[in-house]
């Protein structure tokens, strides 16, 4: 029994720690292009459009007719005093021959939304990859605001250790004292807040992940991109209308209605219908054998297909608009991206380069007078408020950083190939 709950402790164990490992952004990215679920459900659009070209190619079946014409049920009793009958019997089989080339109409069609499907799974995917890096960062941003406030908690917890000490000796005032406690439960406070907002983080992430699940266990490793940008913003609008699958799929639509005005085209041709019956008769005057040849066509005098063509065409126009409306919102986003990015260079410069150092300056500063006495609570906690909002705006805009930076090469399609191999 002992050696079973052993085992069980060592499984379990296992278990916890597999939960822990922490994930790499490349690691994420792959489970989210395996397991996210709107991702295969993209995906099995593919499949779906190649079944559509089974269709595409299947010609019509033929018909297969069987009669029996003229018995003698009600019992007329044929014969040459009524000149009834005789009884007969058909077999005719009739085939649809396609005009206008139809059926290579529908298979040029069917290929077109192929390829269009191709490209819109991955237009999916370059969007799940910009939101799985984009909750990364938010992760990363999420637990240096958990260490900050963790540090901040510290710092306090020694300085009520110290005042505690300071009140017993008689050198400080007891209100002081439960003014600076008062002042490590709002850290404490903080360090609540900053792990709700870190959990809440980690669960959107495993969300994009597929994972019905989310675990508490969940951990990430990395850190926020600080690399400089090597391409010029015209360079990624001229890569964006060469890699975009959302632009190359209004172009491919554009191709795809030029199919669709064929097919309709062709559609308003006629089809022919060949036949051929072998009939028997068998009666009172002898048994004969014969054959029949049949051609039907319909007469165009009505229906043309004169509505789906026009229907194709306006489309067809419609589509060169949206392509050159797209072209200008993808510039508009590369001009959006851009700011944000130079905005997110501009301030992480000038905090790296100044405000970040004066005020971890100023805090200690402020926390060494005041633990000797030259200074009061209120400037302590003055120091540490902008220490903090200092800390803060530089890790936001070293998120923001990063997201343009991702941003940017979502914009591009950059890596949308390698995760389609994926």
């Amino acid at each position: 029994m002992r050696f079973l709950t052993l085992i069980a402790m060592v499984l379990a164990l296992s278990r916890s720690t597999l939960l822990a490992q922490p994930f790499t952004l490349e690691a994420l990215i792959d489970e989210s292009i395996r397991n996210n679920l709107s991702l295969k459900a993209e995906r099995s659009n593919l499949t779906i459009a190649e079944a559509r070209q089974i269709t595409a190619a299947l010609r019509p079946n033929p018909i297969l007719s069987l009669g029996v014409q003229y018995l003698d049920i009600l019992g007329t009793h044929f014969g040459p005093t009524n000149n009834a009958g005789p009884a007969e019997y058909d077999l005719r089989t009739d085939f649809i021959l396609e005009g206008g080339k139809k059926r290579t109409r529908r298979i040029e069609l069917a290929a077109e939304d192929r390829r269009l499907a191709e490209l819109n799974f991955r237009e999916s995917l370059r969007g799940l990859i910009v939101d799985v890096q984009s909750a990364f960062v938010d992760v990363l941003f999420r637990m240096d605001g958990l260490a900050l406030a963790e540090e901040n908690r510290k710092n306090f917890q020694s300085l009520v250790s110290i005042n505690e000490t300071r009140v017993k000796n008689g050198d400080l005032a007891q209100v002081e004292l439960e003014r600076s406690r008062i002042a490590a439960l709002q850290f404490d406070n903080a360090i609540l807040q900053a792990q709700s907002d870190l959990l809440q983080a980690k669960y959107k992430l495993q969300q994009l992940l597929g994972r019905q699940e989310a675990s508490d266990h969940f951990e990430i490793t990395g850190e926020l991109r600080r690399d400089k940008l090597q391409a010029t913003r015209e360079e990624i609008y001229q890569r964006a209308l060469l890699q975009r699958p959302d632009y190359l799929a209004m172009q491919q639509l554009l191709i795809r209605n030029q199919a669709d005005l064929r097919l309709q085209v062709a559609n308003g041709k006629i089809d022919y219908t060949v036949g051929a019956e072998a009939r028997r008769q068998d009666g009172y005057a002898g048994r004969g054998n014969s054959m029949a040849v049949f051609l039907t066509m319909p007469l165009p005098v009505f229906n043309r297909n004169q509505g789906e063509i026009a229907r194709a065409s306006r489309e067809g126009d419609q589509t060169k608009f949206r392509v050159d409306a797209m072209a200008n919102r993808i510039q508009s986003e590369v001009r959006m991206a851009w700011q944000q990015y130079e905005s997110a260079t501009a301030l992480l410069n000038r905090i790296e380069g100044d405000m970040l150092k004066r005020a971890e300056e100023v805090r200690k500063t402020t926390d060494y007078s005041y633990r000797r006495g030259e200074a009061s609570l209120v400037e302590l906690l003055d120091a540490q408020r902008a220490f903090n909002d200092t800390r803060q705006s530089y890790n936001e805009m070293r998120g923001a950083y990063a997201r343009a930076l991702y941003q940017l090469e979502s914009i591009e399609a950059k890596n949308v190939a390698e995760g389609v191999k994926k």
